[in-house]
């Protein structure tokens, strides 16, 4: 239980503070951050599927941000989560990594190429999607003096003082490893650079911006959601991990263990995704298997899009099972 809460506060915060930061550098670029990954869909699909291809679930926070601001395509998001291997790419690292960094670059390249595909077949089939959320339209005069007001802690209101109370009593969980990792590494090392930034942003920033877009708009819309859907997926899984033996169930099925593979990596939660890892690594069971697995699983990528529509979450997660049952089935059938 408070290993849970403690993974979904952390989940929680880190997208937070990406929406943040998304948010600010949009307007303290007056846009020009929103124009440049707007700029054009192969743009869109790079930038996601590289975030994407990176270790750890990062990239992925940081796509979903990205998608509720607008700034990249479903098909993006979709290519980015198919790119996705979660924090199961560390543990392929250090178990085969030259075939780790094969597949790496395999789901970077997918990523993609299907990230165009799903984009012509949501407009295909007329996939009623939602609507971007407005967290960076830009208010007038934002762009002039919202990011910097030199008389911000001369008068600090009380919503300031209580989001720069929270960043800094997440700072020291952070540091003593109370939350988050324990030893240091560079997620630990991200995780503080990205909260001292936003600390730098809740002491600078206008009372109108942090009041209308942080407050309002990011924290009292998302947040609480946010961390509830993770909190709830993750109690989840963590029950029926204890009472259920995957691992045994897989190993029983090996002529299913394909389409087991898929049908487990559906699960928002890196840890069932390690069994097959560990198979793959051991000889029991081909490429194919893992690529289909690492097609489908994103780690815990798509718990903060569960908070902001459960039926976006659903359709990306639809396309990347079909993705991964074809390419990883036919893979198989050719003996690979």
């Amino acid at each position: 239980m408070l290993d849970s809460i403690k993974n979904a506060l952390v989940i929680s915060i880190f997208v937070f503070v990406m929406m943040v930061l998304v948010d600010y550098f949009n307007v303290l670029s007056r846009g020009r951050m929103n124009k440049a990954i707007k700029g054009g869909r192969f743009r869109q699909y790079s930038i996601a599927s590289f975030l994407g291809a990176t270790p750890g679930c990062l990239g992925a926070f940081t796509n979903v941000s990205f998608y509720v601001h607008g700034l990249i395509s479903f098909g993006a998001l979709v290519g980015g989560m198919v790119a996705t291997s979660g924090d199961e790419a560390f543990v392929m690292l250090t178990m085969f990594p030259g075939q780790a960094l094969l597949l790496f670059l395999i789901l970077f390249v997918l990523g993609i190429v299907l990230a165009w595909v799903a984009d012509k077949a949501a407009a295909f089939l007329k996939i009623n999607l939602c609507q971007d959320c407005r967290l960076t339209s830009l208010h007038e005069g934002d762009a002039k003096d919202a990011c910097f007001d030199k008389n911000a802690m001369k008068k600090p209101s009380l919503v300031r003082i209580m989001m720069l109370l929270l960043v800094i009593a997440f700072l020291v969980l952070v540091i003593t490893g109370a939350l988050g990792e324990e030893v240091v590494g560079w997620k630990k090392i991200t995780f503080i650079v990205l909260l001292s930034i936003t600390l730098f942003i809740f002491a600078t920033v206008s009372h109108h911006y942090l009041k209308d877009h942080i407050w309002k708009h990011i924290a009292k819309k998302h947040l609480w959601k946010i961390f509830l859907w993770s909190l709830f997926a993750l109690l989840f899984i963590s029950i029926g991990l204890k009472y259920w033996n995957i691992e045994s169930f897989v190993r029983s099925h090996m002529f299913w263990v394909l389409v087991i593979a898929c049908l487990i990596a559906l699960i928002p939660e890196s840890g069932p995704h390690l069994v097959f890892v560990v198979l793959f690594a051991q000889g029991l069971v081909p490429f194919s298997v893992l690529l289909a697995s690492s097609i489908v699983q994103d780690g815990h990528g798509m718990l903060p899009l569960l908070s902001y529509s459960v039926k976006d979450s659903v359709w990306v997660k639809m396309f990347n099972l079909f993705f991964g049952l074809l390419i990883g089935g036919g893979l198989y059938m050719l003996g690979m």
